[in-house]
C-alpha cells in the first residue's frame, strides 16, 4: 500500500525513506532510520514535519543497507525532536569492522552538546539556496528562522556556493553509475526477486531484472550504464567527479569562516501524489538543496520551521565534516525557541 503524508493524505511523504518519516510523524514509532543518498532522510523529514539527520559520510556503518550509490549513501535517524535524534545517533555511530567506509573517529556526547547557546555563532546563507526556484512562502519561513537565531545572538551573512547549479547533473551521473554497478547483483540467482519458469540462464537474468525493477530504477541503471560505457566515461562520469570536488571545495571555503550553513530543505512543501511522476526532471530538481551535502560528505539536519498551505516546511542546517554536535546545538536552540516541533497532524 502506498505511503501518504500524515498532514495531507493526498500528498507524498517526501520520497525514499518517506515511510520512516511518516511513521514518526503519525506517532506510530518514537524514531526510525532512513538512508540518505541525495536527501532521502532530510526531504521526508521536511515534508512530514519531523527531524531528520544525514550524518557525515563514514560516521555510521552502512552494513546491512542495500547500496544505491556507495559513495553517497548514509544512514541516519528520524525523530520528533532534536534531543531524540541525538540519542539515536549516539547509539548508531562509530567504526564497524563490517563496513570499510565507516571511520574511526571519536563519537562525542551529542546530547550534552544541546546547551542552547548560539551566541556569536556565524551562519552562512548561500544565495543559491534562496534562489527563484524556491517558493516565496518557504523563503519567508527560512528568513523567520534566521531572525529567531539572530535574536539569540547568532550572526548571519549571505555567501555564494558557486558550483551549486552543477550539483544536480553531477549527482545523477555519479549515483546512477554507482547504482548500475551495485544493482548488477540482483540477477535472480542468489537473492532478491526471481522470475518463475525461465527458459535458460539468460532468460532468468532478463526477466528477473525487467519484472523486479520499477521504471525509475531502470531509468537510473540505463543512465549509469551509459555514463560508464567506453567512450563516454571521461565525458560524463569523470567530469561529474571533478565537479564533485569543486562542490566540496566550495563548502570547505565557506566553513573556514562560518560555523554552519542554513537554507531550506526543499524548494516547496510536499506535492500531490502522482503530480511529478510523469516529469522526472522536475522531480529530480526537488533534490537541488539536499544533494550538495551528499556530494561533499558533510552532515546536515532538517528541522520543522513552520507551515505553508497546511503542510510542513523544513529548515536545513549543514556543518563541517564530523561536526554533528554543532548542527545539533543550532537545531536544538532554534527548536526550543519555537513551537513548530510540537505540532501534530490530525489523524
Amino acid at each position: 500500500k502506498q505511503t501518504t503524508n500524515p498532514w495531507n493524505k493526498d500528498c507524498v511523504p517526501g520520497g525514499p525513506s518517506g515511510g520512516s518519516a511518516a511513521a514518526v510523524a503519525a506517532g506510530q514509532v518514537f524514531f526510525s532510520l532512513g538512508s540518505d543518498t541525495g536527501g532521502s532522510i532530510r526531504q521526508p523529514a521536511a515534508c512530514c514535519g519531523v527531524v531528520g539527520l544525514k550524518p557525515t559520510y563514514g560516521r555510521v556503518s552502512r552494513f546491512g543497507l542495500i547500496a544505491f550509490a556507495s559513495s553517497l549513501d548514509q544512514i541516519g535517524p528520524i525523530t520528533k525532536t532534536v534531543e531524540d535524534n541525538a540519542f539515536v545517533l549516539q547509539a548508531i555511530s562509530g567504526q564497524d569492522k563490517m563496513d570499510s567506509t565507516s571511520v574511526n573517529v571519536d563519537v562525542p556526547d551529542y546530547v550534552n552538546a544541546l546547551d542552547g547557546d548560539v551566541k556569536g555563532l556565524k551562519i552562512a546563507v548561500p544565495k543559491e539556496y534562496m534562489s527563484e526556484g524556491v517558493h516565496a512562502s518557504v523563503k519567508e519561513k527560512i528568513q523567520a528562522a534566521l531572525d529567531v537565531l539572530e535574536k539569540m545572538g547568532a550572526v548571519w551573512e549571505e555567501v555564494s556556493l558557486p558550483h551549486t547549479p552543477y550539483a544536480l547533473a553531477s549527482y545523477y551521473f555519479i549515483s546512477s553509475a554507482e547504482a548500475s554497478a551495485n544493482l548488477a547483483r540482483f540477477d535472480g540467482v542468489r537473492y532478491g526477486y526471481r522470475t518463475e519458469n525461465p527458459e535458460n540462464l539468460l532468460d532468468l537474468y532478463k526477466k528477473s531484472r525487467s519484472e523486479g525493477f520499477g521504471e525509475e530504477v531502470k531509468r537510473r541503471i540505463m543512465i549509469g550504464t551509459f555514463a560508464l560505457s567506453s567512450g563516454y566515461y571521461d565525458a560524463y562520469y569523470k567530469k561529474a567527479q571533478q565537479v564533485r570536488t569543486l562542490i566540496k571545495q566550495d563548502f570547505d571555503n565557506v566553513f573556514q569562516k562560518y560555523d554552519v550553513i542554513i537554507g531550506p530543505t526543499t524548494p516547496s512543501s510536499a506535492f500531490k501524489i502522482g503530480e511529478k511522476i510523469e516529469d522526472p526532471l522536475t522531480m529530480y530538481a526537488n533534490d537541488i538543496l539536499t544533494i550538495p551535502a551528499n556530494l561533499a560528505g558533510n552532515p546536515a539536519i532538517s528541522v520543522p520551521c513552520g507551515f505553508t498551505n497546511g503542510l510542513p516546511v523544513g529548515l536545513q542546517i549543514l556543518g563541517k565534516p564530523f561536526a554533528e554536535e554543532t548542527i545539533y546545538r543550532v537545531a536544538h536552540a532554534y527548536e526550543q525557541a519555537t513551537d513548530h516541533h510540537k505540532a501534530r497532524p490530525a489523524l
